[in-house]
Parts: structure tokens; sequence; C-alpha cells
């Protein structure tokens, strides 16, 4: 099966120190900091890239149980939450909201609500974060 590889690299101290980001594919590079990790800053930070990840499999997760049962989406919207809070002495996210937006011709809600669970709790990311508290908001417009 595939490998995926990223890199970051840093440099200075935490606090005013700056490091990038870049995917294996080459598709993405971005600078981070404390301030775009902690604070309003500008740049990336690794629970954005977290976030981005885990809607994109979700979305790809949703596709493929409902294409197995016969329907395929036309769209599928996600948006990931993810909470970057302090835990004693350090920092953890917390929590990822997940928020989806299909259009699925000939499905009822009961039935994609069904998938969306599956989706959620089946997908590669959902599966690597399962020590985190993980939300979905599923809706059919």
């Amino acid at each position: 099966m595939a490998v995926r590889k990223s890199e970051a690299e840093w440099k200075g101290d935490l606090l005013k120190g700056q490091g990038t980001m870049k995917l294996g594919s080459g598709a993405f590079e971005g600078s981070y900091s404390f301030p775009s990790r902690f604070e309003s800053g500008q740049g990336t930070n690794p629970e954005e890239l977290i976030a981005a990840a885990h809607a994109g499999c979700f979305s790809m997760a949703l596709s493929a149980g409902l294409g197995k049962a016969g329907f395929t989406p036309t769209r599928i919207h996600t948006t990931a939450a993810v909470h970057l809070e302090k835990v004693g002495e350090g920092f953890a996210i917390t929590r990822i909201e997940l928020e989806s937006e299909a259009q699925i011709p000939g499905i009822d809600d009961k039935t994609f609500q069904e998938h969306a669970e599956g989706a959620k709790k089946g997908c590669p990311v959902s599966k690597a974060l399962a020590g985190t508290q993980i939300s979905l908001k599923a809706k059919l417009v």
C-alpha cells in the first residue's frame, strides 16, 4: 500500500522561532510559528493540516460507503474543526467536529445518517485519531 511523507523544519526557540511544513507531493508548503499555532498569526499549523486530512478522508469514506450501497453522491462538502486546548502543563487536541453537507439523489435521511456515522468511524484518519472525541453533524441538502 501507499506510504505518504511530509516534512517540517523548525528554527529557533518556541516563541520566536519559525518553521515550514511541506507535503511530500509538493502540493503545499507553508510557514508556521507560535502565533500561527496558538494565536491568530499568519501561516499554517499542524492542527489545520489534520483538519484538512480528516475532512478529505471522511468525504471519501462517505462516498465509498454510499457507492457500495448503490448511491452516487453529487457532492459532499465537509469541514473539520480541530480544537487545540491547554491540558495540564501542555496542549492536546481535545475534540474534532465534523460537519458535512451532501447532495445524494434517491437517499432518505435515515440511510444517509447511517452511512455518515459509518464513514466517521471507518475513515483511516478517524481511526488514527480514535483517542480524540469526534462529533458529526451530517445534513442532506
